[in-house]
């Protein structure tokens, strides 16, 4: 069996990465606090519960497993609490991915996906962004995942280490198999908190 790591595999966008895997006859092995995931997301491979910022618990996941790859979706998401307590956000999400980046280099996992986002290019409107566009993040959420993507090519030069790295722009929608869907609560995506105003469940908003 061919496995591949997925942290944060029982959120919303890992819990479709790990369907994706499985359909292509990789074995997804989630890697999940569930802070903010569903272990009933977890469907298609093993559960490992566990931290990022514990290197033991990530050590012994590489060792148990041996994943060809690393698919990091794992983070705290939320723009505005990345402001009022932006410790959590450095912590967990540059400390924390530092040490995953760590525990697959010493494992020798070479490749690396890593789940990024748009907020790291701050408030350009009216422009075409790419991705070689200027990074300019505003807030605490965004300057830390910047700098998760600083790390990753460091370790590419330092290790080999092979990435890629996904910045969306509010994601949204369902598998189209019915499978598995989008359940945040508190709801915090645009969209879907859009859709719930048009419905009437939000008055205020």
């Amino acid at each position: 069996m061919t496995h591949v790591l997925v942290t944060g595999g029982a959120g919303y966008i890992g819990s479709h990465a790990c369907k994706a895997l499985a359909a292509r006859g990789f074995v997804p092995v989630t890697f999940d606090n569930l802070s903010t995931g569903w272990a009933q997301a977890v469907k298609f491979g093993p559960l490992v519960q566990g931290d990022l910022t514990d290197r033991a618990a990530l050590d012994a996941a590489f060792r148990e497993y041996a994943p060809v790859a690393v698919m990091h979706f794992a983070a705290a998401s939320l723009v505005g609490e990345s402001m009022s307590n932006p410790g959590k956000y450095w912590r967990n999400n540059v400390m924390g991915s530092l040490n995953l980046i760590e525990a697959a280099a010493a494992a020798q996992c070479q490749e690396f996906v890593f789940s990024s986002t748009c907020a790291v290019y701050g408030e350009q409107d009216g422009v075409v962004l790419t991705e070689a566009s200027h990074k300019a993040p505003i807030n605490a959420y965004g300057s830390s995942k910047r700098a998760v993507e600083e790390i990753l090519r460091d370790f590419g030069v330092s290790h080999g280490l092979r990435s890629v790295i996904f910045r969306y722009f509010n994601v949204a929608g369902a598998d189209p198999e019915g499978v598995l869907g989008e359940y945040h609560r508190p709801e915090t995506h645009l969209i879907p908190v859009m859709l719930e105003a048009i419905d009437g469940q939000r008055l205020n908003w």
